[in-house]
């Protein structure tokens, strides 16, 4: 059993959500999928990212508000259960872990792969193993570890990425003949605007911010959580939406998307070699494989809380979800237990549908934040305000459409989850007839 006297500890200020949410997020987040961003908008990818920047702050004012109101570790998990129904709470966090889980997951194949590309002598297996016990390591070490490992590699993604800007600079301004319409088409561009592929492109890019909800399950390791949670998650947004629009947009001038990418999927690795050469090339490559490792560790951590959140309340087996290691105050047991899904499922899962399957539970987990927001303070708020109401219907439609535009695959898949999650709690409850969870509010330090 969890002894009931150890709690997680509140050790985090502002500052260091906000690097935590960026390394979540990653500073180069726009870059893997840049090439995918510019096919889907027809080359309009900085509008199609400050549109998903907008629809995602919606979002984020949305767990901001939650967090103020439930300063707990469970994030949207604890917000549908504690505002809407237990089962229904039950059903967001188990759908949630597809993103949580399979974020490291696919991290761990897509490092191993790179690093494959770059030391063409080494095995999948041995890169594997590798980095499963990197992403581990590096949350067993505790909150305030993991804290300065994420300035670190916010400074060292942030130097690459001034560089490229620099490079890129250089490289536009001894362009011969530039007119006004050179530096605008990036926003707009008469000759290939389309609404559908707007659209699109939006769509897409809205993955650039996946993961930024990874701070709410931080509430109770974070000082004055009630203020810093909603600073910290619409800060992230803007922070990761305007650098991400400085980038797509020095790479979309670099590289017009009236030319055609070596490899799509490689696109902005080409525009780096374009901009600033082979050695910029190196070092942007494994820039990204370093932003990898920052996103499967932050992904890691909020999974590893998300879990611990429901084993606490017994949704989960509480002796071992519920579990806090008694001197570091981490749930070390989730960690690891994530660590081994990495280290053997990546033998078993292809990037590609991995990678399909994180929007899923990510876009049911922001509809139910939305509509938690909704019914906690407009319908039940005694300070209502036209903000209260706006804000999360806005949000929610939004993702609710983006969760319909998943690819048939996605939601068999996920469903498929969902069904799982289903049978347990109904096994656990004897067909839903007891209670499925018991809430232990935290401490408030």
């Amino acid at each position: 059993m969890a002894d009931q006297n150890i709690r997680l500890s509140r050790s985090l200020g502002l500052f260091e959500l906000l690097i935590m949410g960026v390394i979540m997020v990653q500073p180069t987040a726009p870059m893997p999928p840049f090439g995918a961003i510019s096919t889907g908008a027809n080359g309009h990818v900085v509008t199609t990212i400050l549109i998903a920047m907008f629809a995602m702050m919606l979002t984020a004012i949305g767990y901001g508000r939650m967090a103020r109101a439930y300063p707990s570790a469970g994030s949207a998990y604890t917000y549908v259960a504690q505002e809407i129904h237990p089962a229904l709470g039950y059903i967001t966090g188990w759908s949630m872990l597809l993103d949580y889980v399979v974020n490291p997951l696919i991290c761990t194949i897509w490092c191993s792969k790179a690093l494959i590309g770059l030391f063409p002598s080494t095995n999948f297996v041995f890169w594997v193993c590798f980095f499963a016990f990197l992403f581990t390591g590096l949350n067993l070490r505790g909150i305030r570890a993991s804290a300065r490992t994420n300035e670190i590699l916010t400074l060292a993604m942030g130097v690459v990425i001034i560089w490229m800007i620099w490079a890129g600079l250089r490289y536009i301004f001894r362009l011969p003949e530039l007119d006004s319409a050179f530096f605008t088409r990036p926003f707009y561009d008469p000759e290939r605007f389309s609404w559908a592929s707007l659209s699109n492109g939006a769509s897409i890019a809205v993955l650039t911010y996946i993961g930024f909800d990874g701070i709410s399950t931080l509430s109770e390791e974070v000082r004055n959580p009630r203020r810093n949670i909603l600073l910290a998650t619409v800060g992230t947004c803007l922070i990761i939406g305007i650098l991400s629009a400085v980038e797509v947009y020095i790479g979309q001038l670099v590289w017009p998307a009236s030319e055609a990418y070596p490899d799509i999927d490689t696109a902005y690795n080409h525009i780096a070699r374009r901009a600033g050469g082979n050695g910029l090339f190196q070092v942007m490559s494994w820039t990204l494989v370093v932003a990898t490792i920052g996103s499967a560790s932050g992904a890691m951590l909020a999974g590893a809380r998300l879990l611990y959140g429901m084993g606490r309340d017994g949704a989960l087996p509480k002796g071992f979800f519920g579990y806090l290691h008694p001197t570091r105050h981490i749930p070390s047991r989730n960690v690891m237990l994530i660590g081994l899904v990495c280290m053997v499922g990546a033998f078993f899962i292809s990037y590609q549908t991995g990678a399909e399957l994180l929007n899923f539970g990510a876009l049911i987990g922001f509809m139910g934040v939305n509509v938690s927001s909704l019914l906690h303070y407009w319908v039940r708020g005694r300070e209502r305000t036209w903000s209260h109401l706006l804000v999360p219907a806005v949000g929610f439609l939004v993702c609710f459409y983006l969760w319909l535009s998943l690819s048939l695959v996605a939601k068999m898949v996920g469903i498929s989850w969902l069904m799982v999650g289903l049978a347990y709690g109904a096994w656990k409850t004897g067909g839903f007839k007891k209670d499925l969870i018991r809430f232990e509010a935290p401490a408030e330090e």
